[in-house]
């Protein structure tokens, strides 16, 4: 296992289709960064969930998950489900995240998420920022599509529990879905944990990595 570490990072960005994805897929990793670099921008983009109780929520936790950090966050009102339809709206507000940042780090869906919101999101990602470093992150769900990741951020425990905790406090209206719950979260991060030699982590995808060994 090599890891391999970044210097200070100024800004990141977090992608997601819909309100939580976000925190679900990269939660734990974004408590890690804000609280190691303080002062961290982030520039977060939802596409859907606009204008209801759901907004609210995604700001309310994303204050949380990014502790001292500087958040910017957009939340579109493309319906749930629907965002093949809506691929222009969705391209725009993607093209127009991009041309307010320049960012160190992308958060964003995997291109082989089986939800097709998931998935377009992830698509418009790798064109929009072609010259950054892009993590697809997973989201666990009914079609059983978790795949083989080749990225690992390890998570501390009490960050790992931080991370469940503040998923259950700020997403009342999920809490009702059979999977959203504490042991389907940490389960997951345990696996991945194990499969990093550590006790938790988050894992994600990468589609494109350029390195230079020679710097």
């Amino acid at each position: 296992m090599i890891r391999l570490r970044t210097g200070r990072l100024e800004r990141v960005v977090a992608v997601g289709a819909h309100c939580d994805d976000i925190a679900i897929g990269a939660g734990g990793t974004l408590l890690t960064l804000c609280r190691a670099h303080p002062g961290l921008r982030v520039d977060a983009l939802v596409l859907s969930g606009g204008g209801t109780e759901r907004e609210q929520e995604e700001q309310e936790a994303l204050a949380a998950f990014c502790p001292g950090a500087d958040v910017r966050l957009t939340v579109e009102k493309l319906p749930d489900g629907r965002l093949p339809a809506h691929w222009a709206e969705a391209k725009a507000a993607v093209e127009e995240l991009r041309a307010l940042t320049e960012p160190d780090l992308v958060l964003a869906p995997r291109t082989e998420d089986a939800h097709q919101d998931h998935r377009g999101v992830a698509k418009l990602m790798t064109t929009a920022f072609r010259d950054h470093l892009v993590l697809g992150y997973e989201i666990v769900k009914w079609d059983g599509d978790l795949g083989r990741p080749v990225v690992y951020q390890p998570l501390a425990p009490d960050t790992a529990e931080d991370k469940v905790r503040l998923l259950q406090e700020h997403y009342p209206s999920q809490r009702h879905r059979p999977w959203y719950d504490r042991e389907a979260f940490l389960g997951l991060a345990r696996i991945r944990g194990i499969e990093s030699n550590a006790r938790y982590a988050e894992a994600f995808a990468v589609t494109k990595l350029t390195v230079d060994l020679g710097g």
